[in-house]
């Protein structure tokens, strides 16, 4: 470059040099669009006034919680005081009156069942438990035999059950701890047909759900080993569309109830499923008699309306009477089939 134009390149260069200056003071004098200053949407502003009142009102809630507690606990309270409903399902324990009898669960049908059928068993057990805590008569809840894959099952599914109150759980057999003379075993095979309860019996009820694949083993066990049995007297009060063989829980809680009301037919009644279509023995007879009544009434009108056809036949042309004879005849083919 010329000595002539380096004093004129020099001079652009401060020029320049100034503009940029200049600039950067105009850019450093505007406001910063930093985390203070940024602009809030109004989303985020109607956050922010409800955080705000949420926190002037925290002590209110407060006080609302503790009048709502006040208040259950004394509703709960004149619950109790009043206890004028019978039919309350939540029943005051100190009307419980605790039963003499025993009722045992025998539960040595371990290897007999799949873990499908186990917990089956396991959910029957804690209904059982359920409605003996509820119950104004309790009985002595055993539950005997207990281990393999049903205490498995109960350890993993249920660990609650260690803290189970009124019933008694044992590895032990039912025999080793009461008398034989004692012992009703409780099994629909069994000929005899139990009458009413002695409380000073230990019954047995056969933990085993086995679907009928095993019929007749508990009647069995129990004729081998000299103990007495029986069957609930659900043919004397019940007809029923399926068979007699009920859920432990159903034996259970009918035991509760008859214990409860002294009648085996309210009992089966209150227990048993609307799906096993139980009805009154008596009402089934009634039911049969008019089905039968129906079916003669039925008949007779058949056998009038035949007369009436036959005799409105005999006013027919001539010629029809041959045609009538064949009609007849065929008629009374048909009819002499048995059906």
């Amino acid at each position: 470059m010329s000595s002539e134009k380096l004093p004129a390149f020099i001079e652009t260069c401060n020029v320049e040099r100034k503009q940029d200056l200049s600039e950067d003071q105009e850019e450093s004098q505007k406001p910063r669009l930093g985390n203070e200053f940024e602009p809030i949407s109004k989303r985020q502003m109607k956050k922010l006034i409800k955080q705000k009142q949420w926190e002037e009102q925290r002590e209110l809630r407060k006080q609302k919680r503790k009048e709502k507690r006040k208040r259950k606990q004394l509703e709960r309270q004149c619950q109790l005081e009043s206890n004028s409903d019978g039919n309350d399902k939540k029943r005051i324990r100190r009307d419980v009156v605790h039963s003499t009898l025993r009722l045992i669960i025998d539960c040595s049908f371990d290897s007999l069942m799949v873990l499908k059928d186990i917990k089956k068993l396991h959910k029957q057990i804690q209904r059982c438990y359920a409605e003996n805590r509820r119950a104004l008569h309790p009985v002595q809840f055993y539950l005997t035999s207990h281990g393999g894959q049903l205490k498995k099952n109960m350890d993993e599914n249920d660990k609650g059950w260690v803290n189970w109150k009124d019933i008694h759980i044992k590895p032990d057999h039912y025999r080793e701890f009461v008398k034989k003379e004692d012992l009703v075993y409780l099994t629909s095979d069994s000929p005899n047909v139990l009458k009413e309860l002695d409380e000073s019996k230990a019954y047995v009820i056969g933990g085993l759900v086995d679907h009928n694949h095993h019929k007749g083993l508990t009647y069995k066990q129990a004729s081998d080993h000299g103990i007495d049995h029986a069957q609930l007297p659900l043919g004397n009060f019940v007809k029923m569309n399926s068979r007699k063989v009920l859920a432990i829980n159903h034996v259970f809680e009918i035991i509760l109830e008859y214990l409860e009301t002294r009648d085996w037919q309210e009992a089966f009644f209150t227990v048993l499923p609307q799906r096993k279509g139980a009805v009154a023995t008596d009402k089934a007879c009634e039911s049969s008699s008019h089905d039968k009544e129906s079916a003669r009434v039925e008949g007779r009108l058949d056998s009038d309306s035949s007369e009436e056809e036959n005799s409105r036949n005999e006013l027919d042309s001539p010629h029809e009477e041959e045609k009538q004879d064949k009609e007849n005849s065929t008629e009374s083919t048909v009819n002499s089939i048995p059906h």
